[in-house]
């Protein structure tokens, strides 16, 4: 990983409120990162680092917007993390209300463990990561070698 992370930020429709407001407080350290976001967190994230900026665009931090998570955002970004274009995912899900696309939330963190991306999925564990001394530096993030699986029925028996 790059001193400039890669990082994806998500939220629930009842956890993005707080997904939100720790953007906001923290926008100036993402403005040093590339932003992707799923479609609706990244208008209300932006809409709210404009309002905070006194409407102004914040021209170093622009944000890719995705998909809305259940119109197969959630699989844009996974497909983002398994050709490792994704470094870390700030991820606020609701764990008190099943999703219509639980499935897809389910193999969107199991990619995310797969791959061995930093994971945040609540408030706590994402101050945690922004403000690890890691967060700012190069890190060398080992990405397990699928070798053996891919060529499984390659082998000679």
């Amino acid at each position: 990983m790059e001193q400039r992370k890669r990082l994806a930020l998500v939220a629930h429709d009842n956890c993005k409120p707080d997904l939100i407001e720790w953007a906001e407080y923290n926008w100036q350290t993402l403005a040093r990162h590339e932003l992707t976001t799923t479609g609706t967190t990244g208008a209300l994230i932006e809409k709210a680092i404009r309002a905070k900026n006194g409407g102004k665009v914040i021209e170093n931090m622009p944000i890719r917007k995705l998909k809305s998570g259940p119109l197969g955002g959630d699989q844009q970004l996974g497909a983002l993390i398994a050709e490792e274009k994704i470094d870390a995912i700030f991820f606020f899900w609701d764990p008190m209300h099943a999703q219509p696309h639980d499935v897809d939330v389910k193999a969107l963190l199991r990619i995310c463990v797969l791959y061995n991306v930093v994971s945040a999925c609540n408030r706590a564990t994402a101050d945690f990561v922004i403000s690890s001394p890691l967060f700012s530096a190069a890190y060398d993030r080992k990405v397990p070698d699928f070798s053996a699986y891919t060529g499984r029925y390659n082998r000679e028996n």
